[in-house]
């Protein structure tokens, strides 16, 4: 799934989708396909939307088949799951933005599960129950020294026979299009065959929600964010691009960027419509 726009990811997801990020040297989406194929696996299918044409060169690099959702602004990422149902059997499903350290992929799964890793103290991630089979039993938003939904997922041919035509019956309904697929599944958690939880160490999968995060795991971002917009930012406020930081965005109507930063302990806004930086 690459179809996201990742807007807490400002700024630099307005110049390129989080999944074409180079980190450690590699892209995130073609490092996630290299371990795919290490593992035997190249039937690969790529739902893109947020600036889809940057994708394109993935198609004759690797083979891979790309699929268009045109929901991508208006709907969450049921809406990717619903446009390749007829491809989900024996199947991984994927975010391209994950970092894995080693390839999860060449493990031979016989069963459903979802990957999860452990987080102490609070946290407000999905996080998991399972029975003493480690089937999972239920799913809460939020928790306390839990494991938590994170990463990737592995079907088998009959959680997808079930899971298709569930997705199906619920997709009419406009709350499951603007929900995540995950939802659908907690929802439904007793009528589907089994998932159990595939417990990884801390670091095996790597999810960054912000620069900030990206930052702590490659370090060459915090000289060089590689974007065009903090580079002139830095260039018009005299300082490096290392002195920037805390980014956030400030939810408004429109396109264009609005966010917030850190610069010497100071808080500014960049305005990319008015094309202001203003101290707060």
């Amino acid at each position: 799934m690459a179809a996201g726009t990742s807007s807490r990811f400002v700024p630099l997801s307005s110049e390129i989708p989080k999944g074409l990020l180079e980190v450690k040297g590699e892209v995130l989406i073609e490092r996630q396909i290299r371990q795919l194929n290490e593992a035997g696996i190249t039937d690969i299918t790529v739902v893109v939307g947020y600036k889809a044409e940057k994708f394109a060169y993935l198609k004759g690099k690797y083979g891979v088949d790309l699929v268009h959702n045109e929901d991508f602004e208006r709907y969450n990422n049921t809406s990717s799951v619903i446009r390749v149902l007829d491809r989900l059997g024996d199947t991984y499903l994927c975010s391209s933005d994950n970092y894995f350290s080693r390839n999860v992929f060449a493990e031979n799964p016989d069963r459903s599960y979802y990957s999860a890793l452990y987080a102490d103290g609070e946290t407000d991630e999905y996080c998991i129950h399972t029975d003493s089979e480690n089937n999972i039993t239920e799913v809460s938003i939020g928790g306390k020294d839990s494991w938590y939904m994170v990463g990737h997922v592995y079907f088998s041919k009959e959680y997808s026979s079930a899971f298709k035509k569930l997705l199906e019956e619920e997709y009419g309904k406009e709350e499951v299009r603007h929900g995540y697929w995950e939802d659908v599944y907690i929802s439904h958690i007793k009528e589907l065959p089994k998932m159990k939880m595939r417990r990884y160490a801390n670091h095996e999968i790597e999810e960054f929600d912000s620069l900030d995060e990206l930052r702590a795991f490659d370090c060459s971002y915090i000289s060089d964010t590689r974007s065009s917009v903090l580079k002139d930012i830095s260039l018009r406020m005299k300082c490096s691009e290392a002195q920037l930081g805390d980014f956030k965005k400030v939810p408004h109507e429109g396109t264009y960027m609005l966010f917030t930063f850190r610069m010497n302990g100071e808080i500014y806004s960049f305005n990319s419509l008015k094309n202001t930086i203003t101290k707060l």
